[in-house]
C-alpha cells in the first residue's frame, strides 16, 4: 500500500532527490574552496529549501570513513538515522531516507528507531538498505565483510524480514534463522501507516537486483546513458514482475553543473573536476569500486577519472538549463521514474536549478509546480 502523504508517491511523473548532502564534499571529489560543507546548519537549510521547491526526497550516504586525499573526501559525515529524524522534524512534505548498513545495526534496534522517526514525521520516512561492500568500514567495526554477494544479501534479507515482522505483528515472536535467533521479539511503536515506509536499495549485481525486486519500492542503478539504460530498466521491471509479481520503480543518479550557458558549465566542470580534482581521493575511490580490476582502455580510465572527480562516477548533467532539462527528459523517456541530483555546493546551486530547470520539466508535463503538490 502506497502512503498518500509520502512525497515518493505523489503525482509527479519524474521524481527528484538530493543525494549525499550529509557527507563532506557531497559527490564532488574536488579541492575547490566552495565544495560542500556537510554541517548540520547547511543540511537543515538545504532540506527546507528542497521542501519549498517541491523536491521529493533527500537520500544520504552511510559513510563511516573517508577516502583520504587532500580533502579526505566524505571523511566528515552526519549519521543518517539521526540526520533523517532531525530533518523530518523541520520540514513539511519532503521524504527523507535513512541509509542503513544491515550488518552494523541489530534489526530490532533499527525497527524501533525507524518506527519512531516514522511517527514523528507523519509517515514521511524512507529506508535505504545497504548490504555492504566497503571493506575498510567493516574493519572499523571489527567485522569481516563476507566474500560473496549471496551471503551479504541473505543477511540483508533476513535483517529486513525481522524488521518487517516486528512492524506487522503486535504479539511477541521467536525467530530462528541463519543469522538471528530471537526470543520474545517485538517493536512498539510501529510505523504510522498506512502500509510500510518506502524501501529502496541500490544494486547492480544480480543478487542486489533480486533483493530490490523482492522487497523494495525503488531500485537505484548507475546509468551509462539513457539509451543503454532503457533496456536495463525494462529487464529490471520484468524481473520484479515475473519472479515476484511486484511493480518496481527504477531510479538513477546524476551530478549537475548548470549555468546560463553551455560554455560556462563546461568551463566550471573542467575547473573543479580536472584542474582542482582531489587526485588521491579519486584514485582511492576508483580502486575500492573495482575500476582498475576491469580491462578498460586507458582513454576510458581517463574519462572515468574525470567523472569520479565530477560526481562519484555517476551520470553527468553539464550545460545550460535547456540542456539539463532535455537530459532529464531523456532519462524519463528511457523508463526511469526519477533521479538523484548532486552539486558541488547544493545551497549555492539548487536555487538556480529550481528557478530554471524545474519550470522546463513542468512544461514537459514531467512535474507539477511546488504550489500544486500536497502539503
Amino acid at each position: 500500500m502506497h502512503r498518500p502523504l509520502n512525497a515518493m508517491f505523489n503525482q509527479n511523473a519524474f521524481k527528484l532527490g538530493l543525494f549525499s548532502p550529509n557527507c563532506s564534499g557531497g559527490m564532488a571529489v574536488t579541492t575547490v574552496p566552495e565544495r560542500w560543507d556537510a554541517s548540520w546548519a547547511n543540511n537543515l537549510q538545504l532540506a527546507q529549501l528542497a521542501d519549498r521547491e517541491g523536491i521529493e526526497f533527500l537520500l544520504p550516504i552511510a559513510r563511516w570513513t573517508g577516502y583520504g586525499g587532500e580533502t579526505d573526501f566524505q571523511g566528515d559525515s552526519l549519521e543518517t538515522v539521526t540526520w533523517a529524524a532531525g530533518l523530518l522534524a523541520h520540514t513539511r512534505r519532503l521524504s527523507v531516507f535513512a541509509t542503513a548498513h544491515a550488518s552494523f545495526m541489530h534489526p530490532l534496534l533499527a525497527a524501533k528507531q525507524f518506527a519512531t522517526i516514522d511517527q514523528l514525521s507523519g509517515g514521511r520516512f524512507g529506508l535505504n538498505i545497504v548490504c555492504g561492500w566497503n571493506q575498510p568500514e567493516y574493519a572499523m567495526f571489527g567485522l569481516n565483510l563476507p566474500g560473496d554477494h549471496a551471503t551479504r544479501y541473505r543477511y540483508g534479507q533476513e535483517w529486513w524480514e525481522v524488521i518487517k515482522k516486528s512492524w506487522e505483528t503486535t504479539a511477541p515472536f521467536d525467530w530462528d534463522g541463519e543469522f538471528f535467533q530471537l526470543r520474545g521479539a517485538r517493536c512498539s511503536p510501529q510505523p504510522i501507516g498506512p502500509g510500510l515506509p518506502p524501501l529502496m536499495n541500490a544494486g547492480s549485481s544480480q543478487e542486489g537486483r533480486e533483493f530490490a525486486a523482492r522487497n523494495c519500492d525503488f531500485l537505484f542503478t548507475v546509468m551509462i546513458n539513457p539509451e543503454q539504460g532503457r533496456d536495463e530498466v525494462a529487464r529490471i521491471k520484468a524481473l520484479a514482475k515475473a519472479q515476484f509479481e511486484r511493480e518496481l520503480a527504477v531510479f538513477t543518479t546524476t551530478y549537475v553543473v548548470c549555468r546560463p550557458t553551455q560554455r560556462e558549465a563546461e568551463e566550471y566542470h573542467q575547473h573543479y573536476a580536472v584542474a582542482c580534482a582531489d587526485t588521491a581521493a579519486v584514485e582511492r575511490l576508483m580502486q575500492l569500486q573495482g575500476m582498475y580490476a576491469q580491462s578498460f582502455p586507458q582513454d576510458m580510465i581517463d574519462a572515468l577519472r574525470v567523472q569520479f572527480a565530477g560526481g562519484h562516477g555517476v551520470y553527468p548533467l553539464i550545460g545550460d538549463p535547456d540542456h539539463v532539462a532535455n537530459e532529464l527528459a531523456r532519462i524519463h523517456a528511457a523508463g526511469y521514474a526519477g533521479a538523484t541530483l548532486a552539486f558541488v555546493n547544493y545551497l549555492e546551486e539548487l536555487p538556480y536549478f529550481a528557478a530554471e530547470v524545474l519550470p522546463r520539466l513542468e512544461a514537459r508535463g514531467l512535474r507539477m509546480p511546488a504550489a500544486a503538490l500536497p502539503e
